[in-house]
């Protein structure tokens, strides 16, 4: 084992005393950042190139900042996405979501679909849609102005900017012009509960923007207000999919009724097998 490996081991135990949730992982991927190398290629650092900067890295993760804020990069899918203060970290959970929505968007028999994603964050969703759907158009909308800036950073490094338009505005009232025409709507927004603030990890309680986090005693406000969003946005026959946190898969069916024009409003479940996003399609006209 070189000196490198053996600096990662030692943070690693820091880490797992400090209560981070993956300290391995994250030992070596601040190592692997500080040195320019990927994290299967740390044996190969000589010790004499061991940068004393890892430390400073460590402490920093010790003291819960997020991974993601030291790296300055968060992945997702097949994206690799600027992140830092003031924008949402996108999740591993958010990716499924994303693959339902990618396949719905293929099987439609629509040439270019019209995608709105509510909430746009760091643009993951957007992007990684634009990306994987070749002729799709996607608007996001993101209230949060130094979100939107992180989105639009993105947006324009990605090389899909000719069709991921990112606006600033209210997710429940924006985008009028689109009243009626979208083929997929798809968010990831404001669902944890204020009464769990206590419970909340500091990386997220800290760090992430609290308008991307609280929504309401229950965590369900804003998925309401998405309701009748989806109501006036989708086309008949249009799709939706909204996440949600782990604990409310009960209850948000009954938010989507089928006498507000609802079908196949099915709960999806994220990689540990809880119920983490809701499926549901507008009623056909003639349905």
């Amino acid at each position: 084992m070189n000196f490198l490996l053996d600096e990662v081991a030692r943070a690693t135990l820091r880490l797992a005393e400090a209560g981070v949730a993956s300290p391995r992982t994250d030992a070596e991927e601040l190592a692997a950042f500080v040195h320019g190398v990927r994290r299967g290629e740390l044996h190969a650092v000589g010790d004499g190139d061991f940068d004393a900067r890892y430390w400073e890295c460590v402490a920093r993760r010790e003291a819960r900042e997020p991974l993601q804020h030291i790296t300055g990069r968060a992945y997702f899918r097949y994206l690799e996405l600027q992140v830092g203060p003031g924008v949402f970290v996108p999740r591993p959970e958010t990716e499924i979501m994303v693959d339902w929505a990618i396949e719905t968007l293929r099987a439609m028999d629509v040439a270019d679909p019209l995608v709105v994603d509510l909430g746009a964050g760091s643009g993951a969703i957007a992007i990684s849609i634009a990306q994987e759907v070749p002729r799709s158009r996607v608007h996001t909308v993101e209230i949060d102005p130094a979100a939107l800036a992180w989105a639009r950073r993105n947006i324009e490094s990605s090389g899909h900017a000719d069709r991921v338009t990112a606006h600033e505005g209210d997710l429940r009232t924006a985008l009028p012009e689109f009243n009626g025409r979208v083929d997929l709507l798809i968010s990831n927004p404001p669902y944890v509960p204020t009464r769990e603030a206590g419970a909340i990890p500091p990386e997220v309680r800290d760090y992430d923007p609290a308008p991307a986090l609280w929504s309401g005693e229950d965590g369900l406000d804003m998925i309401r207000d998405l309701e009748a969003v989806g109501r006036r946005l989708l086309r008949p026959g249009g799709a939706m999919a909204v996440e949600h946190h782990d604990g409310q898969g009960i209850d948000i069916p009954r938010l989507f009724p089928e006498d507000q024009g609802w079908r196949d409003v099915l709960n999806r479940k994220d990689m540990a097998r809880r119920d983490r996003f809701v499926v549901m399609r507008r009623a056909d006209g003639d349905g």
